[in-house]
């Protein structure tokens, strides 16, 4: 420990690892950067550091698997190290950052550069996602074993979809044979180019265009018809609509290597919002209507849909005072996701406690073959405390991140983190 100390006790928390049976008040001890003891009752040695949670949920870190940190090019709106803040403030110790910055991280030495930053930072871990293309451009594939070597986690161009099922194959086998996954953003450009909000009532009523859901689900489909002719790992981004949820369902129930991945706010609000929040509620894919929200959690609940992850897409608020047609899409969540999920979904019966952290841990480190997302002994030492009972306000100008985009400003939550740990350090305390 940097400080002087010999490790790290936790003491009297409620210890939940989603990747096995253990659920019980215990001692959880951190020396070094390892998990070495959970017990009843540990004893500390003369050093440590003992910090009593007083029945506090002590789990492994969340696992992030889709952010926008617009570091390089973008840092008015976020950088690597304010994101990196961020994460650890909302209770994760891994985030996964898309390549659409300027420039792409396309090349080994970009992809370096994202992680060199991320050590710098030392807050949560920071893993590229390497682009699909040269450019995100379309036209031409990345060198994906080169950027596999140079530690992309997975590849991606999202913010738009690989441009044609030619190019997707192309990525598909590359990918394959650099041992990554290739994470798709599904929109057919055709039906969804200058919409601002789902199509339907709320649309008309707000005089802007509406995107049908058949721009996700024509995508989707399409992405699912290359998979199973070429072969490979496909992951599917930000699902929003009952139709995708069904084609992927389908689709692992044939045997094809899918998997998919939803957003806190697709997962619990509305197109309705947009009346209410404007830009604020402006986001790709754009918010659906209830029997998608509610086709997403039961599909949260099933496993159709492997992991929650928050695409986190910081914007100025200047950019976001524009009018709803004109604005950027995108909302912020790294800080709110576990508050706002544990609140809408779990304590209200929809999906249980365990099932939401496995889709916030080993749900996404599984999908992305990434180390973590587990509290046991010998495990390295990322852990996240929430305090599952407090009830606690959301105060955007609090917010270690930059942006203030997001839609719960003023909710009252359940599920504050408290206490964030990354190879052993404590990156965040907000006891």
């Amino acid at each position: 420990m940097s400080d002087g100390l010999s490790g790290i006790v936790l003491r009297g928390g409620r210890v939940l690892d989603p990747g096995s049976e253990r659920d019980e008040i215990a001692d959880v001890r951190i020396a070094g950067d390892t998990v070495t003891a959970i017990e009843k009752r540990v004893e500390p040695e003369s050093r440590d550091r003992v910090i009593e949670l007083d029945g506090m949920l002590v789990t492994s870190g969340l696992v992030d698997p889709h952010v926008h940190l617009r570091e390089p090019g973008g840092e008015a709106k976020e950088t690597i190290a304010t994101g990196a803040a961020a994460g650890v403030a909302g209770g994760f110790t891994t985030i996964c950052a898309m390549p659409n910055t300027e420039p792409v991280i396309d090349t080994p030495e970009r992809v370096r550069h994202v992680i060199e930053r991320g050590r710098s930072a030392r807050m949560a871990r920071v893993l590229p996602i390497g682009a699909a293309t040269r450019g995100s451009a379309g036209e031409t594939p990345t060198d994906a074993r080169s950027l596999a070597a140079a530690g992309a986690v997975a590849l991606s161009d999202d913010g738009q979809p690989i441009s044609t099922a030619e190019m997707l194959g192309r990525v598909l086998s590359n990918a394959a044979r650099a041992g990554l996954v290739v994470a798709d953003h599904c929109e057919d450009l055709r039906l969804s180019l200058g919409g601002a909000v789902r199509a339907g009532q709320v649309a008309d009523r707000l005089g802007v265009r509406g995107i049908p859901p058949e721009a996700e689900s024509a995508a989707v489909e399409r992405d699912l018809e290359v998979l199973a002719r070429v072969g490979g790992r496909l992951h599917l981004c930000h699902l929003s609509t009952t139709e995708s949820v069904r084609l992927v369902r389908e689709a692992k129930q044939a045997g094809l290597s899918v998997t998919a991945e939803a957003c806190p706010h697709h997962l619990t609000l509305t197109v309705d919002c947009a009346e209410i929040h404007g830009s604020i509620a402006k986001m790709n894919p754009p918010l659906a209507e209830t029997g998608d929200r509610e086709a997403l959690v039961e599909a949260l609940a099933d496993g159709t849909i492997d992991c929650i992850a928050t695409d986190h897409a910081p914007h100025t608020d200047v950019e976001k005072a524009r009018a709803l047609g004109e604005a950027p899409f995108g909302v912020i969540g790294l800080e709110t996701a576990f508050g706002v999920v544990y609140t809408e979904l779990v304590e209200r019966g929809a999906v249980g406690l365990r099932t939401l952290l496995d889709r916030m841990t080993v749900g996404p480190a599984r999908v992305f073959g990434l180390e973590g997302g587990r509290i046991k002994v010998g495990a390295p030492a990322d852990v996240a405390v929430f305090d599952l009972d407090q009830e606690w306000k959301v105060e955007p100008a609090e917010f270690r991140s930059k942006a203030r985009n997001t839609p719960w400003a003023g909710a009252r939550l359940r599920g504050q983190p408290r206490l964030t740990i990354v190879a052993g350090e404590i990156v965040f305390d907000g006891r």
